[in-house]
């Protein structure tokens, strides 16, 4: 159902979704991501065929992994962009980002590029940092640039509720779905006291390191 939150629309918007390719198992959570477009264009009262942009993530065929961009645009449809997928550091160093997030901000809350802040901060990681942490008005951990955050606390990972002001990440929904994380207001000082992770569905959950910028 179209929210007038998001009205009128900026020009050039863009639904994006970024996921993996695996040649044993296909794009990696297809079906969510292509749900969660499906679900940001009924909030931005776009019409979206959820059946086109399945039909090209099917046709990927590689021999590796690939990185998928499935993008939407009003006006020019369903595109489909794939890139080489290099292998990630097994831990990432994350910081506290010296920006924060207005949690109530409803584009906080869908995949678009409406993402300047991102771009911004992920343009200006110093050295020996790969991610930061955004910390909302409310001094809450929200999320990373291209992460969800989790903290493992007996054997459970706890990620910040969407009320912190936190991207619904498809890993994210996965993980709570299946039990294992839940949503758990979190603070800076909660995430030195455990194991931390910070993920996405291209590269799955990353163990993380909190240093100072």
């Amino acid at each position: 159902m179209e929210s007038a939150l998001y009205q009128p629309l900026p020009d050039g918007l863009t639904l994006i979704e970024t996921l993996r390719y695996d040649p044993a198992h296909g794009p990696v959570r297809g079906l969510r991501h292509l749900q969660r477009m499906e679900r940001t264009a009924s909030l931005l009262g776009l019409s979206f065929d959820k059946m086109e942009a399945a039909a090209h993530l099917d046709g990927v065929i590689g021999d590796g992994p690939i990185r998928l961009r499935l993008t939407f645009a009003p006006g020019q449809g369903v595109r489909l962009e794939t890139f080489p997928l290099p292998q990630a550091a097994k831990e990432w160093r994350v910081a506290i980002s010296p920006e924060t997030l207005q949690s109530d901000d409803p584009w906080l809350q869908i995949k678009t590029s409406q993402r300047a802040l991102y771009d911004r901060a992920r343009a200006t990681l110093p050295d020996g940092v790969d991610e930061w942490l955004f910390l909302n008005e409310r001094s809450e951990l929200a999320e990373g640039t291209i992460t969800n955050l989790f903290l493992e606390r007996d054997g459970v990972l706890l990620t910040p509720p969407l009320a912190s002001g936190c991207l619904p990440g498809v890993l994210r929904e996965e993980l709570l779905e299946t039990g294992r994380a839940k949503e758990h207001v979190l603070t800076s000082r909660d995430i030195q006291e455990g194991p931390l992770f910070v993920g996405n569905s291209l590269r799955g959950l990353i163990p993380a390191r909190l240093v100072q910028a």
